[in-house]
């Protein structure tokens, strides 16, 4: 799967050990995803690279202008087909669901926000999606975008070690939308707190009923 992620701060994805390391690393050199950054200020036709202003009606804060995220996106769409996501406070909660969902797509183009947001003209005419990872406000969408990544990556065939580890996450159908049963590893005994004996008893059948009574 593609992903093309548009930010005025392109290091803080191509720079950043969370894509270099563990499953998200691992993942990038099989290329079973490709992540691409592009930095929406070189698109800028202002003199000074300029990609934000004031808004219009006054107010606090300033907006990402429309001509560099529009000059930008219009150049990526040649690369990639997929939809534009716009991260945002004010979007779809993400969800399981909603991320076993887009990791069903070949590509998308993920667009970082900064400062007060983007020109609303972006969003009406060239977003096809919008999503929030939660009801707070962060300083820019570039965290966002790596949560999104994340999640949509360990859907993909290929990606964990054990492809049932996918099926067996917190809120998947398997596990009827609950979050997850509790886990243990050795030892048995750790200063007095033991391990469920269900657990130690070989039995797959009690094991598979014990988790679902303790699903959380």
């Amino acid at each position: 799967m593609r992903f093309d992620v548009l930010t005025i701060f392109p290091s803080f994805i191509e720079d950043n050990p969370y894509f270099k390391r563990s499953i998200i690393g691992r993942a990038i050199d099989q290329n079973i995803i490709d992540v691409h950054t592009h930095d929406i200020r070189t698109y800028s036709k202002d003199k000074h690279k300029k990609v934000d202003d004031m808004p219009y009606g006054g107010g606090a804060g300033m907006l990402m202008t429309c001509q560099p995220i529009f000059d930008a996106i219009k150049a990526v769409k040649k690369l990639n087909k997929g939809p534009v996501v716009f991260m945002t406070p004010q979007g779809k909660k993400l969800t399981h669901t909603r991320s076993r969902r887009l990791a069903k797509l070949d590509s998308m183009i993920i667009l970082c926000g900064r400062y007060e947001g983007v020109d609303q003209r972006i969003r009406d005419e060239l977003v096809d999606k919008e999503i929030s990872i939660g009801d707070y406000v962060l300083t820019g969408g570039e965290l966002p975008a790596m949560v999104v990544i994340d999640t949509i990556t360990r859907q993909l065939p290929g990606a964990l070690h054990d492809d049932d580890s996918a099926l067996e996450d917190s809120f998947t159908r398997k596990l009827s939308g609950k979050k997850e049963y509790p886990h243990y590893t050795r030892p048995a005994n750790f200063k007095g707190l033991k391990v469920p004996e269900t657990l130690l008893s070989g039995n797959h059948a009690e094991i598979e009923k014990w988790r679902r009574k303790h699903l959380k």
